[in-house]
């Protein structure tokens, strides 16, 4: 997201939902730090969500700069959509960690396949979740799902949050996913009126119907 006024009232709608519906709420909202988005955040909103944690994402981005956007967003969580290595996310957390910035890491994978979930194989104990997100033609926002029963086959021990194309009549669909690693699910382009710029009353509806 990057509209203040839209920031606002979905951070307002899981302050509400938290206490009706905890712990099914609205936890994370994300800002996009790549520039190849069209979602992309090029200037600090005038309001940032104070209910919700605060999620930057980031495609193969310098470390220093990863640091200097966190400190300025005061993110939460950093989350890693392009090939990023495990030496990389070390030297990530280490950079973090000498400043006694505690931050949270997703690292998401793209799924085609049950074979993909072979590559989160590197990174089990380095980051605390991972995002599995359909392959498409972008690294994210494509609005397309994958097989959703290969998650079976997914045997790691990180939790993960399911992304890739949920819409608005997924949700008899998630409430039948059991998976005991399965804690969130990422919800984007198909809950927006433009590119950025989510439907407050679309996900209200969907979050009653969860």
């Amino acid at each position: 997201m990057r509209e203040a006024d839209n920031i606002r009232a979905l951070d307002e709608l899981a302050e509400e939902f938290s206490i009706i519906h905890s712990p099914l709420s609205i936890n994370l909202i994300g800002f996009i730090f790549w520039s190849g988005s069209k979602r992309y955040v090029s200037q600090l909103p005038s309001y940032l969500p104070t209910h919700c944690k605060r999620v930057g994402v980031f495609v193969d981005e310098d470390i220093e700069q990863v640091k200097r956007i966190a400190a300025n967003y005061q993110l939460d969580y950093i989350q890693l959509h392009g090939k990023e290595s495990p030496a990389y996310i070390n030297q990530l957390k280490k950079t973090f960690s000498i400043v006694h910035y505690p931050l949270s890491i997703i690292k998401a994978f793209n799924i085609a396949d049950p074979t993909d979930f072979e590559q989160t194989k590197a990174y089990e104990g380095i980051v605390d979740l991972f995002l599995f997100d359909t392959k498409g033609k972008s690294v994210g926002g494509n609005g397309e799902q994958f097989d959703w029963n290969i998650l079976d086959s997914y045997d790691g021990d990180t939790p993960f949050l399911l992304s890739g194309g949920i819409g608005p009549d997924d949700a008899p669909r998630i409430k039948e996913i059991k998976h005991p690693k399965c804690i969130g699910i990422d919800l984007n382009s198909r809950f927006e009126v433009t590119p950025g710029v989510k439907d407050i009353s679309k996900l209200k509806t969907f979050i009653q119907a969860l």
